[in-house]
């Protein structure tokens, strides 16, 4: 096969050295992350695959044929290496095409009217040797990372098993050589369901699941696995690093590693860190949180689920929560001998259910009665007429200081017995 009556093959070996010199310039001007490589790993590792490349085109050219797969092992090599460095596939694969254009600029760049079918033919060689070239390397890319993110994976499921179940972390970075860090943001998230996961059409009752389409059982799987994968990246975001996880459609535990306990509010806080996921996941999300040792995470993570559930149980809207926040529910959640007769405070109006919710709105609203009214939907003039039955029926009244405090309390050891 020639070219204005020269061998395509035997020009382009010649021209190899200046060529490959020239497509890694290209490389390093069109592609920042191999510019960010070890300048011996370009002029090594990077600059031999090019040149393999080249040398595999003229050997394709010459016999007219497709590369086999032995040729190809040295591409594979190449990509996983670079999985392994964590050089995105995207750019991998766009140097490829840099490589083949370039390659093919050099064969073609003499040709005349008279090598239109050489050219033809060259075309048809070059695109069927980077179709081959993208399946090996996508192929190898894919492989390597699979086994890196499940040996990464592996060892992020196990850290987190040894530090909520406190295992001594001395002897378990002894056997598997991970070492946890000096602290970690512990957090219990509560999430709620996403309109995809429970919208009309959502098969409800016996066989739910076993539909297709949209609006199906497994359309509510993928919005699950959605609203969670948009909570880690939001998470892994701020930590910089990936965090370790247990989290289903309901929520669960995140452990995050952090050299200072990070801020509560301002930018970047830790409150910004909930409204982010609360934007990504498209759900209101309640999270407790609280920053310890690797030896007070089981501590803090069985107190941060504590938070969450009395969050639940008091009504409180949605939003970051810690200890100082809930004290007052805490205590009370306690079990003790004063739980329930602080209950039994409110028994009188068990037969009530509109005088209870009427109290318990009252109080939610800072003692307005307009804007109880309001929530309520009645007249101001029937919240007022409502406080002064809870006075006769339990002898307490939000009006007097003493009493507010027991009614308060009342209403937290309720949702606790």
């Amino acid at each position: 096969m020639a070219i204005a009556g020269r061998p395509v093959a035997v020009r382009l070996r010649a021209r190899v050295p200046a060529l490959t010199t020239r497509v890694v310039a290209r490389l390093l001007s069109d592609l920042p992350v191999y510019a960010e490589l070890p300048h011996e790993e370009i002029a090594g590792d990077i600059a031999d695959i090019v040149q393999h490349n080249l040398r595999l085109f003229a050997d394709v050219l010459e016999h007219r044929r497709a590369a086999t797969d032995g040729e190809l092992a040295q591409q594979r090599d190449s990509a996983a290496q670079r999985a392994e460095e964590g050089v995105p596939l995207d750019a991998i694969l766009t140097a490829y095409q840099v490589g083949v254009a370039m390659c093919w600029e050099e064969t073609a760049q003499d040709a005349g009217p008279g090598d239109l079918p050489a050219v033809l033919e060259i075309m048809d060689r070059i695109l069927v040797l980077q179709q081959q070239l993208t399946s090996a390397v996508s192929g190898a890319y894919l492989e390597a990372r699979q086994i890196l993110d499940s040996q990464e994976h592996g060892g992020r499921h196990a850290l987190m098993a040894a530090l909520l179940t406190g295992e001594d972390l001395d002897g378990f970075t002894r056997r598997t050589g991970l070492r946890p860090a000096a602290r970690y943001l512990t957090m219990a998230l509560a999430l709620a369901p996403h309109p995809d996961e429970t919208g009309p059409g959502l098969p409800q009752g016996p066989g739910a699941g076993t539909a297709s389409g949209p609006g199906s059982g497994a359309g509510a799987g993928v919005a699950a696995r959605r609203k969670i994968r948009r909570i880690r990246t939001a998470l892994d975001r701020f930590a910089g690093t990936p965090a370790l996880t247990a989290l289903d459609a309901s929520g669960g535990t995140v452990l995050l590693p952090v050299a200072e306990p990070p801020r509560w509010d301002g930018p970047g806080g830790l409150c910004d860190l909930i409204a982010e996921a609360t934007r990504a996941a498209g759900v209101p999300v309640t999270a407790a949180a609280e920053t310890a040792a690797p030896d007070g995470v089981p501590a803090a993570v069985a107190r941060n689920g504590e938070i969450v559930d009395l969050v639940a149980r008091t009504g409180r809207a949605p939003g970051l929560y810690r200890l100082a926040d809930v004290l007052l529910e805490y205590q009370l959640s306690r079990p003790s001998e004063a739980l329930r007769g602080l209950a039994g405070l409110l028994s009188p109006l068990d037969a009530k259910p509109e005088l209870l919710h009427t109290l318990e709105t009252y109080l939610g609203h800072g003692l307005d009665r307009r804007a109880a009214a309001a929530a309520l939907h009645v007249h101001p003039n029937t919240v007022d007429y409502r406080i002064r039955r809870i006075d006769r029926l339990t002898g307490l009244s939000p009006a007097r200081p003493a009493d507010l405090q027991h009614l308060s309390a009342a209403l937290v050891a309720r949702r606790s017995v």
